[in-house]
């Protein structure tokens, strides 16, 4: 079992974080308790002292056609799967286009956009305590409860690449920050919009150092630079307390703070 030593202020996608080792799982190797789980670090913000962290090493990071369907590693990353599923002329991932991290991040949080989500089309999850077809496993809006670390999940498939769905779901993502963030900050409240909360209590723009509310679309938290931990938690207690003191509506974390 090895480990990497990870600067986090480079690695994850908001440029923030300290440089920590993190244990590197490959096949084999048995997984460890008291460790959270990191995929490529794009919704996480990292804290200077966070806990014990993993990831899944090259042996996860697969394509596999199967009879029943596609099975996928969870170190996989999403690009890599859209790009083989346009190529063979797979349906049911155009959902992915754009969308950064792995299989694994996008499993944890059910990833996806509009109505086109990660557990849409999964049959099974293969994690360290066993495989668990998708009715075991708690899920919805954002949210997955996985029976541990997942490994490998199996996905139904169609055939036939939507070349003109993947164009809309992409110019959906084309509308996003091009700062560093770590994608959307709250998870959107039923029958409303993160964004459109936090722009009406006028946080659009709000800047504390070097981060700020984007100006372009309100729920991303964006690195204007040098920004640090504490400025980030600063607008996002700042945003959850106003939205909360307007419209009686607690905010709903969708980054992952470690």
């Amino acid at each position: 079992m090895k480990s990497r030593r990870v600067d986090f202020s480079k690695f994850s996608s908001i440029k923030i974080g300290p440089v920590a080792d993190v244990l590197v799982l490959e096949k084999g190797d048995e997984i460890p308790g008291g460790r959270m789980l990191i995929g490529h670090a794009n919704n996480l913000l990292v804290s200077p002292a966070p806990p014990p962290l993993m990831m899944l090493g090259k042996d996860f990071d697969y394509i596999r056609p199967e009879e029943r369907g596609l099975a996928i590693g969870a170190a996989t990353p999403t690009g890599k799967i859209l790009s083989f599923c346009k190529k063979h002329d797979i349906g049911g991932f155009e959902y992915l286009a754009k969308l950064p991290g792995t299989l694994g991040g996008a499993l944890a949080m059910n990833a996806g956009v509009k109505s086109y989500e990660t557990f849409n089309r999964l049959i099974e999850v293969t994690t360290d305590k066993g495989r668990f077809e998708k009715e075991r496993i708690e899920h919805g809006y954002r949210f997955a409860n996985l029976p541990g670390v997942a490994l490998e999940a199996l996905f139904k498939t169609e055939s036939g690449f939507d070349s003109a769905l993947a164009e809309d779901l992409l110019r959906l993502r084309r509308g996003q920050p091009v700062e560093p963030s770590a994608g959307s900050a709250f998870k959107n409240p039923p029958g409303d919009y993160a964004g459109r909360l936090i722009e009406a209590v006028g946080l659009k723009g709000r800047r504390v150092g070097d981060m700020a509310w984007s100006a372009q679309h309100a729920n991303f938290l964006v690195n204007l630079g040098n920004g640090s931990f504490d400025e980030a938690m600063t607008l996002i207690e700042m945003a959850r307390s106003e939205v909360r003191k307007r419209f009686g509506i607690d905010l709903q974390l969708e980054l992952k703070i470690v």
